[in-house]
């Protein structure tokens, strides 16, 4: 669990290290590496098997807006990369809504720190996306009449769906971004 805990750690001081790093006179260097996102992606697991194996102290206090999860492939090609980044960071915002919900619902203290390790994922992977020059996306206030959520009533759903949005749209955005691409002029 420590050595886990600590690379997920180390992942993200690098990431801030070099976003915050004095004097660059440069953008941040872009992060291609989609092990990043997997090593995410693994934590979200670990947190959802751990809620589901929580058996007291561990519900949701009431029903959160969550992003779609389903990925149409040729609707999704079809929109821009600024329509794209927008959807992501929508959803993103709204996990990280749902889960900071989700940890003042839950009082068992193992899963709060898979909570945490949830939120501080979602921040850490809006620095990636920085890093890439992604245009920045400020959501709306509410997310009531967003497009493209759902309401989950359940943790073990929000964590889900945590898991799903990971492996789906981000992986897309991320794999996919012009910062990314390897010129083979």
């Amino acid at each position: 669990m420590l050595q886990k805990t600590g690379r997920g750690l180390l992942a993200l001081l690098l990431i801030v290290l070099e976003w915050t790093r004095p004097g660059l006179p440069s953008p941040l260097r872009p992060i291609c590496d989609l092990r990043v996102l997997n090593h995410f992606i693994k934590e979200a697991r670990d947190a959802e098997v751990a809620m589901k194996s929580c058996r007291e102290g561990c519900s949701l206090s009431e029903s959160v807006t969550v992003p779609q999860t389903t990925v149409d492939l040729d609707v999704w090609e079809k929109k821009n990369a600024l329509e794209q980044a927008q959807e992501v960071q929508t959803g993103l915002w709204l996990l990280q809504q749902a889960l900071s919900l989700l940890r003042t619902s839950v009082s068992n203290t193992e899963l709060h720190s898979h909570i945490d390790t949830s939120i501080r994922n979602l921040l850490s992977i809006n620095a990636v996306l920085r890093s890439l020059n992604i245009q920045e996306y400020t959501p709306p206030a509410s997310a009531v009449g967003l497009e493209g959520t759902w309401r989950a009533s359940s943790a073990t759903d929000l964590l889900q769906v945590h898991v799903n949005f990971l492996r789906g749209k981000v992986h897309l955005l991320l794999s996919n971004a012009q910062a990314c691409q390897q010129d083979v002029s």
